[in-house]
């Protein structure tokens, strides 16, 4: 089965999420369980706890239909000790919010190296990162979502997915997110069902299926390869509907959170339908 929604709105507590999410005609979602663009907020009260697990139960959504997203300001590579200090510990309290919530996954961007240390030396500091933190938690997967390869940002290549996972040391727990935008931004061309279904057989022999966790169901503003992180809606843009058709035709993409991050959230729910009228 095919698991469709969008990254919905938390605001007034993580429980309105599965709500938002209802509205649209999900049978999945993505959201933030803190303020994405602050470091610190106060912990989930019990109440909001209990209140999320409740209206999941209730709408049918399970921690497999659920992707939450980290803060936008972690870096789990960055060169300097004590700003990486600070984003493992960011980190480490998004799992445990995953943990506290009932969810099974946590997806977030790996990381940047800033011009000051080596593409190999900062994901091995993203893998000792998701080390860190999975040995202080339980149950949640540490979701690599891949970029647009933006500035010094890494995660672009299927190479820098595959590294980080090789140096974790807990198979069990680590997975990827591929971004439909940002593949095609950092110059994997998805915009023809030939090249999609070559592509994803890239993707599989270099990272694997089986660590595939969720998607990210996104058109593109800028042009392949350009390396530019812009979102658009799924009939605007560069990339075309192709990949859209291939994906909601492949069974190897059942069974997993596939959200919407497009740009005009007014629209989810009739791209959410046209998502289900490609299922073969």
């Amino acid at each position: 089965m095919k698991y469709i929604g969008a990254h919905v709105s938390a605001s007034g507590g993580v429980e309105n999420a599965p709500l938002n999410a209802v509205e649209i005609g999900a049978n999945a979602f993505a959201l933030f369980t803190k303020n994405q663009r602050q470091w610190v907020a106060k912990p989930l009260s019990a109440a909001s706890i209990d209140a999320f697990k409740a209206n999941c139960a209730k709408h049918g959504f399970g921690p497999d239909q659920i992707l939450p997203h980290d803060s936008y300001l972690i870096n789990l590579g960055h060169p300097e000790a004590e700003k990486l200090e600070k984003s493992r510990a960011a980190f480490l309290d998004e799992m445990q919010r995953c943990e506290q919530l009932g969810l099974n996954r946590l997806n977030f961007h790996p990381g940047s190296h800033l011009k000051q240390v080596s593409e190999s030396e900062c994901l091995s500091t993203i893998a000792e990162s998701i080390n860190r933190a999975l040995d202080q938690t339980s149950g949640v997967i540490a979701v690599i979502e891949n970029t647009a390869g933006q500035g010094s940002n890494l995660g672009f290549r299927f190479e820098h997915l595959a590294e980080i996972i090789d140096q974790v040391e807990d198979k069990e727990r680590v997975g990827v997110c591929i971004d439909t935008c940002h593949s095609f931004v950092a110059g994997y061309d998805l915009s023809t069902s030939e090249s999609a279904s070559a592509i994803f057989e890239d993707f599989d022999k270099t990272v694997g299926f089986k660590y595939l966790k969720g998607m990210h169901l996104n058109g593109s503003k800028k042009e392949l390869g350009s390396r530019v992180d812009r979102h658009h809606s799924l009939e605007q843009g560069f990339l075309g509907l192709d990949v859209f058709k291939f994906i909601m035709a492949d069974e190897r993409f059942d069974g997993i959170p596939m959200v919407l991050e497009t740009i005009d959230e007014t629209i989810w729910d009739e791209e959410i339908e046209l998502l289900r009228s490609f299922e073969s």
